[in-house]
């Protein structure tokens, strides 16, 4: 670890605003964007009180009972802030390859925000704005300190409450429906109400004010009303094309002698059945074709040479849902070509539409039913073999196709890769598209907060991007 880094964990509140203060003045460096090109993409940093989010980064080891839970060898999560969020390098020589987690997505995309090529200094401008806090970190004390359970419904009330009295022309021009964030976690953990005693989670997208808000979320509820979900950040976050090209060449021409392969922990000790534990026993029983990786305790979270290795020797990746629908397994998969396997549509098809278009699932990814492998005694190597040799390469072709799009490129990369779209551009070009039908429907007089079915938001996307693919 560098100087500055340990310097960023020691102190972050004075070393991480003075960082993207300055990086905020080199984001220039970063952009030869016209305002023709930025029309409708202006977007403006609004400049929160370190309190709420680098401040934090220094108390995301003070909750015993997250480790715990997590079942991890590790038991400190400050190392991982390394690189901005990204964590540290995997090993010396590394160049991509990083020990990401998860709860720090929140970091990464404000590391992110400050290269973007659209910035605006003047709110008043702006088509969007961008929130910096660090929801989720700041939601670890309501979650796993028990003195704090009862209190839930005040996580993110000072931010709101902040956001409508600094400068409250900001909030005020259109009441938050421009404002959006991103939060490192499911949509569910943060949607209690607020005046009902909480079983599990907070109520911050419960606040009155949030429902104008909106949020980028590892993933959304069945019915998402402020949110979308994103994929998670894998481990890999290249810097140059040449090195994201190399990456998937290795994917194309990789051998991959075993049928399938589950990557998760040991099955539940309940009794009941689920199919999680199904897919374990009949890998067991069918190791000529089945790879088993244990993840068992937190082991897979940041060592991803544990998984990825056998993921390129694999044609089928199983993702079953566990606790949450999703699996962060499933874009590690992509990455490696490994076509994945859902055994329910929540797992994927009905979040990640910005992403993974959800008309292309058939093309990319095998659904088989979790009721008829556990209740029916369906066989998911039966299956797996029945499709065709020619099908399957043409699937992991589309597989590595959609790889940018579940990618999250280091910051300051090259403009070579900055030229292709990673899971950030998708995320923040899908949040200015909502963005901009609740203003719309603001400035008609209608409803602003609507749901917006999946397919209609790519139909939008698809008529945006032909202009420019002609």
């Amino acid at each position: 670890m560098d100087p500055l880094e340990k310097s960023v964990i020691a102190c972050p509140s004075m070393v991480l605003p003075f960082l993207f203060g300055f990086l905020f003045l080199l984001s220039g460096d970063f952009r030869a964007a016209t305002a023709a090109e930025c029309k409708g993409r202006w977007i403006y940093i609004r400049e929160l009180p370190s309190r709420f989010n680098t401040d934090l980064l220094a108390t995301c080891d003070d909750f015993p009972l997250l480790f715990e839970l997590r079942e991890q060898q590790e038991k400190n999560l400050r190392p991982f802030i390394a690189n901005h969020g990204l964590g540290p390098r995997t090993h010396n020589r590394s160049r991509s390859w990083y020990r990401t987690d998860p709860l720090f997505m929140e970091l990464v995309f404000h590391r992110r925000m400050l290269e973007y090529p659209c910035l605006v200094a003047d709110p008043a401008a702006a088509d969007a704005v961008f929130v910096p806090y660090y929801a989720a970190i700041a939601a670890l004390p309501f979650l796993y300190s028990p003195d704090q359970w009862n209190s839930s419904a005040l996580h993110g009330r000072d931010l709101t409450d902040w956001l409508r009295r600094d400068r409250p022309a900001i909030w005020s021009r259109r009441a938050g429906h421009d404002h959006f964030l991103a939060v490192a976690g499911a949509a569910w953990d943060f949607d209690n109400d607020p005046a009902q005693t909480p079983v599990w989670g907070t109520a911050f997208l419960g606040l009155p004010e949030c429902y104008n808000l909106s949020a980028l979320t590892l993933e959304s509820r069945a019915w998402p009303l402020q949110e979308h979900a994103v994929p998670p950040p894998t481990s890999f976050h290249p810097a140059t094309l040449g090195r994201f090209d190399a990456w998937l060449a290795r994917a194309r021409r990789s051998r991959r002698p075993a049928l399938m392969l589950f990557a998760g922990g040991a099955a539940t000790s309940s009794g009941r059945p689920n199919i999680a534990s199904s897919i374990r026993a009949e890998c067991e029983l069918r190791r000529d074709l089945c790879d088993i990786v244990d993840c068992s305790r937190g082991a897979c979270v940041h060592d991803p040479a544990r998984f990825m290795r056998p993921m390129l020797r694999a044609r089928f990746c199983l993702h079953p849902p566990g606790d949450t629908p999703t699996r962060r397994s499933t874009f590690d998969g992509i990455l490696a070509g490994c076509i994945p396997v859902f055994f329910e549509e929540a797992s994927a098809a009905r979040q990640f539409g910005w992403h993974l278009p959800r008309r292309r699932y058939s093309e990319f990814s095998v659904l088989i039913p979790k009721e008829e492998v556990v209740f029916g005694g369906r066989r998911i190597a039966d299956v797996l073999e029945a499709i065709p040799p020619g099908r399957v390469r043409r699937m992991r072709a589309a597989v590595l196709e959609l790889a940018p799009a579940v990618m999250y490129r280091r910051h300051g990369s090259s403009a070579a890769l900055r030229a292709r779209k990673d899971a950030f551009d998708l995320a923040i070009e899908g949040v200015l598209r909502r963005i901009r039908r609740r203003v719309q429907a603001m400035e008609q007089g209608t409803n602003p907060l609507v749901l917006v079915g999946e397919d209609e938001e790519e139909q939008q996307q698809q008529q945006q991007q032909q202009p420019s693919d002609r």
